[in-house]
């Protein structure tokens, strides 16, 4: 059995260097930010932009998180942010890549890893953004129109929210302006309760 990482470097070397769980994915995309942070933002998995570009949170729904992070007056720079899953899980559909979204099985077998990265990372507020991180985070399944807003994800502080790739699947213009109000007001709301539980907004950059 590997050593237990005991640096967020040790951890991401070992995550690296395992195989995806999932089918798909050509390489794990790691989480990206400070240690220490008021905010750690979980979302589901990579998606073909990020599997692509190694990076998280890249493509159109990063950059709607980039939005909605802005207009809640918080850095992005200032936040932790990662995945329940590491690998993107996809089908080929001809030239096209298309998401599929991860199974509990799936899920429970990376949990391990966001927990860990968790510990190292500290953040005053872990925020689920969507379905499976809420899964992931809680370590049981909680709908997330029904536990919107703070929650315990077994012992810590947690927020629950939409992952920022449903309203990007919203047709009609005004319901999706409305949502979008609704993200910044819970992202809001979630740097708020990180501030009184002690987070900082200059949190310890990573070394």
């Amino acid at each position: 059995m590997a050593e237990e990482p005991k640096t967020l470097k040790a951890l991401n070397r070992q995550i690296e260097a395992s195989p995806p769980f999932v089918k798909g994915g050509s390489r794990a995309v790691l989480g990206e930010g400070p240690l220490h942070p008021a905010l750690a933002l979980v979302g589901e998995q990579p998606g073909d932009s990020e599997d692509r570009a190694g990076r998280v949170f890249v493509g159109p729904a990063g950059k709607l998180l980039d939005k909605a992070l802005a207009a809640a007056g918080i850095d992005r720079k200032t936040v932790y942010v990662t995945n329940a899953v590491k690998h993107f899980k996809f089908e080929q559909r001809g030239k096209k890549r298309l998401h599929a979204r991860p199974n509990a099985g799936e899920v429970k077998h990376y949990r391990w890893w966001l927990k860990k990265e968790l510990d190292i990372v500290k953040p005053q507020v872990a925020v689920a953004m969507g379905a499976t991180a809420t899964l992931a985070l809680a370590g049981r399944p909680m709908p997330v129109n029904a536990n919107r807003g703070r929650a315990d994800f077994e012992g810590h502080p947690g927020f629950i929210t939409v992952h920022p790739s449903s309203l990007l699947r919203i047709k009609d213009g005004a319901d999706r302006r409305a949502a979008f109000r609704q993200f910044v007001t819970d992202l809001k709301r979630a740097r708020k309760m990180a501030l009184e539980n002690g987070g900082d907004d200059e949190p310890r950059r990573k070394s």
